[in-house]
């Protein structure tokens, strides 16, 4: 595991988003130095998912046999029927990085390991991160507050703290991080990873369509709102596109839908036409390609390592100030 961190150029996965990482994206983000992680439901069917993973695999070693790090998002909650065929391919290609979603990662365990991957393990709320590490995942990713999609209530510095209490595994945090001094912070606060999602939702390489990536650019903060009328489960949802589908975003909540994460289907359909977006949305200002905003990430990431620094120096300079004084 700390072999993949020593690999990257920055801390950061690209997240794993419904409807919107692909195999492009997942490439573009391993080559600039980050983990790219697609969800196993963006593929309509095993086919796809096994020409989607070969591709990745095959466009990610090196010529020497390294692979770069990267990821896929299994849904294991009991309503995916599809959750055994999609393992069967994991196991042949070898993602590095599994991450699994809406249910325990039992399920997937013995199979990651067996070809010696590891299993991270979303989590909304300590609870369920508990409960994670108690049947063997290697790694947690908290979902907090300000995520996009489904999202967590728990600020992401208070929940890394909680968690750090009772677990020393890889942790990755995300939440409304959009940007490298947000990145440098949650990797201070002690995570060892950031789940960084909405920031790619404009990629060139995403596979959402121009409309939602306009409307990204164009939305701030304030076009949010948190919602479980749709999908059952609390998500954030972009206003203006509730209400072009004919939605009142301010009665959402009168609606109690039951969960369903089937691959296909309704679920799709609700996804493919109402678009979610994180509290990071404001900092999107243009369609960009994934190196131009890893590099943007990387350049805030290194100034807000020199202010730790520069902090780091002023506090050992007074603790000798006080030393003399004595």
């Amino acid at each position: 595991m700390r072999e993949i961190l020593n690999r990257l150029r920055l801390p950061v996965v690209a997240a794993p988003m419904f409807l919107v990482s692909g195999p492009e994206l997942v490439i573009a983000a391993g080559r600039a130095g980050i983990i790219g992680a697609f969800p196993t439901q963006n593929c309509r069917n095993a086919d796809d998912l096994d020409h989607w993973l070969a591709t990745i695999s095959a466009d990610l070693t090196d010529a020497d046999g390294t692979t770069l790090p990267w990821a896929v998002n299994l849904v294991t909650h009991r309503t995916n029927a599809r959750l055994a065929e999609d393992l069967v391919l994991v196991e042949r290609y070898r993602p590095p990085l599994v991450v699994t979603a809406l249910g325990s990662p039992e399920p997937v365990l013995d199979t990651v390991h067996g070809y010696g991957g590891a299993v991270i393990a979303d989590v909304a709320d300590l609870p369920m991160a508990r409960k994670a590490v108690a049947v063997g995942a290697d790694g947690l990713a908290c979902i907090s507050a300000g995520a996009g999609g489904h999202t967590g209530s728990l600020s992401p510095f208070a929940f890394t703290a909680a968690v750090r209490e009772f677990f020393d595994g890889l942790l990755v945090v995300g939440g409304g991080i959009a940007d490298g001094n947000g990145v440098a912070g949650a990797i201070a606060a002690g995570a060892d990873l950031v789940y960084v999602g909405t920031r790619f939702l404009a990629a060139q390489e995403s596979l959402a369509v121009a409309d939602y990536k306009e409307m990204v650019v164009d939305s701030d903060i304030d076009d949010l709102i948190v919602s479980a009328g749709i999908t059952g489960t609390p998500a954030s949802w972009l206003r203006p596109s509730l209400a072009a589908n004919g939605i009142d975003p301010d009665t959402l909540d009168d609606q109690q839908p039951d969960r369903n994460y089937q691959a296909g289907g309704d679920a799709v359909r609700r996804w493919k036409d109402l678009w979610a977006a994180g509290q990071g949305v404001g900092a999107i200002t243009a369609i960009s390609p994934v190196a131009d905003i890893v590099d943007d990430l990387a350049i805030q990431y290194r100034l807000a390592a020199r202010r730790l620094d520069h902090a780091r120096s002023l506090d050992d300079h007074h603790s000798l100030e006080g030393a003399a004084h004595a």
